[in-house]
């Protein structure tokens, strides 16, 4: 009970500091007389994305639509990465020397190369999310393979387990927590990626929207543009953070019991 109790208290504070945030904005360029070009009031955020939302949901579609690819494959591509690294020290000496080297060059400079092999459109966007979500999933996902006691793994060894078994029964589970901590960074980074490939090379997409409004000095469509991105982004990260509850309870029951 006290637990509920707890973390009701705990969503009213979270409630309370959205509601003082938003009223603080709007009493602030009500009293200074911003103008709507430099920073618009949450009221004019608010009425563009009542009024404009029939024409910007297809394009809210088209983002959505886009990071979730890109960060499927994102994560597909790091966790078997994250395996042959986490697994096999000569993977890693070979290998993770590259991803970061990679992992290091702008994206916004592997768009127009995207652009060049496949045009303009969803496909450069979809690989652009997916290339930027990759990083943080190989690193933590090696990092839980890599965090497998030894001794734990001779013991095992010692009653007949192979090392596909040690694989698939111990490192992948241990993995987990560090799995989904990486889900929550990539998430976040595969919309970045996605906003930027639909600002240089896409026709449709929050981005584009965003591009063209502010093309046009029209300031109110671009936050509604960055509060559509960010109710998108907190929607995927609660669901991450949902999943994550069911499958690695156990390694949140010590955090928990702290907060009884």
């Amino acid at each position: 009970m006290s637990k509920l109790s707890a973390s009701a208290q705990q969503n009213l504070l979270t409630l309370l500091a959205l509601i003082s945030f938003f009223l603080i904005w709007e009493v602030v360029c009500t009293a200074f007389s911003i103008s709507s070009l430099i920073l618009p009031k949450p009221s004019q955020i608010a009425t563009v994305l009542i009024t404009k939302m029939p024409l910007l949901w297809p394009h809210t579609a088209q983002t959505l639509y886009t990071t979730v690819v890109g960060f499927g494959i994102g994560v597909a591509v790091g966790i078997v990465l994250g395996m042959l690294i986490g697994s096999s020290k000569l993977a890693y000496n070979v290998a993770y020397p590259l991803l970061v080297g990679f992992s290091s060059i702008p994206k916004v400079a592997v768009v127009p190369i995207f652009v060049v092999w496949f045009g303009a459109g969803t496909v450069p966007a979809i690989l652009t999310s997916a290339v930027i979500s990759i990083f943080p999933v190989v690193v933590n996902v090696a990092t839980g393979l890599a965090s497998t006691e030894p001794e734990l793994e001779d013991v095992l060894k010692v009653l007949g387990a192979s090392k596909r078994d040690l694989l698939w029964n111990v490192g992948l589970p241990r993995s987990l927590p560090y799995l989904f901590a990486s889900l929550k960074i990539a998430i976040t980074l595969a919309f970045v990626g996605t906003v930027l490939s639909e600002t240089v090379a896409a026709n449709r997409g929050i981005g584009n929207v965003m591009m063209i409004a502010s093309g046009n000095f029209d300031v109110p469509m671009v936050f509604a543009g960055l509060f559509i991105l960010a109710g998108l982004g907190i929607s995927l990260y609660a669901i991450s953070s949902f999943i994550e509850r069911r499958m690695t309870g156990w390694s949140q029951r010590k955090s928990e019991m702290a907060m009884v």
